[in-house]
């Protein structure tokens, strides 16, 4: 029973002493082996034989410490804890019951206390887990869109964002965008890519980015949907936004894979900017679909032909408003003001609305009833709108944006006081007149 009991520096020691005692060692060697003296080699060997292996144990084994706290203050501690402070964690009670009842012990003590009596749940207790959802079972049933913002180029260029679509069934990269930022737009130029190659995909799992998501459920006016999801409605897909970031793992779990090799390929290429990043993304899908997506449980391609004209397309994936005409032909957009050609069409447009069209290539188009007006702009103040609204995801690209704006613009005239219309010097002082004789020389000079 001694045996069980001892630690692994007791049993060692207990070997030793066992070679010393049967002449194998010599008290010089058991010495420098367990790091003794010759007299503490000496005082083990005695009590090994007299009473054997067990002697050899600590004497304090199986005693309850000098320093326990006895059982009675630990039930005071946790009778004060139930009744002031039953939701604070043990660091904070520790500190309350020092400060305002005199107890003192250490948060570590309390922590030990409060779990055992249930008042406290470890950190492993409080671990929750997610299950994982099932794929889906057949390929272009449900594809996970996300933007991943990183230094995709290392040091060899900015940072940027990379659009990625993933089959959910199969985790197949479908598309694959380097862009600026997360905007409309990109993921319109990523949707027209990916439905000339794929077709019309059942649905889109997406996060609760502002492309996908009004997030005022109360919003006033509009049509309470997204440009995005207006032209996936006119597409007949369907957009779906998860409720956590785990609903949406397989894409997750894809950006953090590719943050690793797809960095790591870019710099082995010595590719360092979106457009040759663009160009090398394809060669890099092919191989890392090979390599890891699945086979799906069906068979079955849910992907569906396009339901409108490829030259019609464009039309579905722009930017689309209505604007007021004024009385003068005008209307505001994007902080310019929009003239409209006067004809017998536009003449009768005053206090109608106008559709507008703002499409991924940057054209701009006003239009009534399907046909396209002639428009003249104006621009006012363009500049990022004072005090605007910058989500995280765009908030790069937004500042370089304002970088260049504020590099291009021409230096503004300096404006001249008061002060210094009227003459006044720098310290303040008006200008000495002349006077006498010199002001009358000065005066007849003027005249001539």
């Amino acid at each position: 029973m001694g045996w069980v009991m001892m630690s692994e520096r007791e049993l060692n020691r207990v070997e030793v002493l066992a070679q010393v005692d049967d002449g194998r060692l010599t008290v010089e060697n058991a010495a420098n082996l367990l790091d003794l003296t010759r007299r503490q080699v000496f005082r083990l060997l005695k009590r090994y034989r007299q009473d054997g292996a067990s002697a050899i144990r600590h004497k304090a084994r199986g005693k309850p410490p000098n320093n326990r706290i006895h059982k009675a203050k630990r039930d005071y501690a946790l009778a004060l804890i139930k009744e002031n402070y039953v939701d604070f964690g043990p660091t904070l009670a520790a500190e309350k019951l020092a400060e305002h009842h005199g107890f003192k012990v250490s948060r570590e003590t309390l922590r030990k206390w409060m779990i055992e009596d249930g008042i406290w749940l470890s950190r492993k207790q409080r671990r929750t887990f997610h299950q994982p959802r099932l794929r889906r079972e057949c390929y272009g049933e449900l594809i996970q869109i996300d933007g991943s913002d990183h230094r995709w180029f290392e040091d060899r260029g900015g940072p940027c964002t990379l659009l990625v679509f993933i089959d959910d069934a199969t985790s197949t990269l479908m598309e694959l965008r380097f862009v600026k930022s997360e905007s409309t737009f990109s993921y319109f130029e990523a949707l027209e890519s990916y439905l000339h190659t794929h077709g019309r995909p059942v649905a889109f799992y997406s996060d609760k980015h502002s492309v996908f998501r009004v997030a005022k459920e109360d919003a006033k006016g509009g049509a309470r949907i997204t440009q995005f999801g207006r032209a996936l409605s006119e597409l007949n897909i369907e957009i779906l936004c998860a409720n956590s970031s785990q609903a949406k793992g397989r894409v997750e779990r894809a950006n953090r894979t590719l943050q690793d090799r797809l960095v790591k390929e870019l710099r082995l290429a010595g590719v360092s900017n979106i457009k040759a990043g663009n160009a090398f993304l394809e060669g890099f899908k092919a191989r890392f679909n090979a390599k890891f997506s699945k086979a799906p449980a069906k068979p079955d391609n849910l992907h569906r032909a396009l339901n409108v004209e490829p030259d019609r397309l464009a039309e579905v994936l722009c930017w689309r408003e209505n604007r007021y005409v004024g009385k003068q032909l005008t209307f505001s957009y994007d902080r310019k003001r929009i003239m409209l050609e006067e004809s017998e069409i536009t003449r009768g447009l005053v206090g109608k609305y106008v559709d507008t069209y703002a499409f991924v290539d940057g054209r701009f188009e006003a239009r009534w009833k399907g046909r396209s007006l002639p428009y003249k702009i104006f621009d006012m103040d363009q500049r990022v709108t004072h005090a605007a609204i910058t989500g995280n995801k765009r908030l790069s690209a937004v500042l370089e944006h304002i970088k260049e704006m504020q590099e291009a613009a021409p230096p503004k005239p300096k404006v001249r006081t008061n002060s210094e219309k009227m003459g006044y010097k720098p310290n303040g002082r008006r200008p000495s007149r002349p006077s006498g004789s010199r002001a009358k020389k000065k005066i007849v000079h003027a005249a001539e």
